[in-house]
């Protein structure tokens, strides 16, 4: 795949995970004040170590994003392909979006499905356009032509 193209990707990629991540982080911030508010218990838990870990979830999971943000950003400003722990690391995040894409048919629909699958394809998208084929063959030297051997 062209620079043309895996660029523009690498880019967008990074800009929709950084979108999501402020989203993440704003949504588990709603969660956990409305559990800290509502005052209740699951099964004896208390509510403000469940809003507490909430809140630490949002962070958590608003901080990964942003690094594999940042990842895409670099992948794209270099124009070179990942080192092997980003790979992992954007691995990693395109499954967890194929994991929460198949969740969310069932309890948001299929608009989050297909956002979250949009967003898994553009990691793909990413990985793939500077994955291992990408790399330019080393120039072979002509071959000479080989005498027969004497007898």
């Amino acid at each position: 795949m062209s620079a043309v193209v895996r660029r523009p990707v690498a880019f967008i990629a990074a800009l929709v995970l950084f979108a999501e991540a402020v989203g993440i982080v704003i949504i588990n911030v709603v969660l956990g004040t409305v559990v800290k508010n509502q005052d209740m218990s699951l099964a004896g838990t208390d509510p403000g170590v469940m809003s507490k870990g909430t809140w630490v979830l949002g962070g958590v999971s608003g901080l990964f994003l942003v690094l594999c943000g940042v990842l895409l950003l670099m992948a794209g400003i270099r124009d070179r392909a990942p080192g092997r722990t980003a790979r992992i690391l954007l691995i990693s995040c395109a499954v967890v979006h194929g994991v929460l894409g198949a969740l969310t048919v069932g309890l948001v629909g299929w608009s989050a499905f297909v956002l979250m699958m949009v967003v898994l394809g553009l990691i793909v998208l990413t990985l793939v356009a500077y994955g291992p084929a990408d790399e330019e063959p080393v120039a072979a030297e002509p071959e000479k032509p080989v005498a027969p051997a004497p007898a």
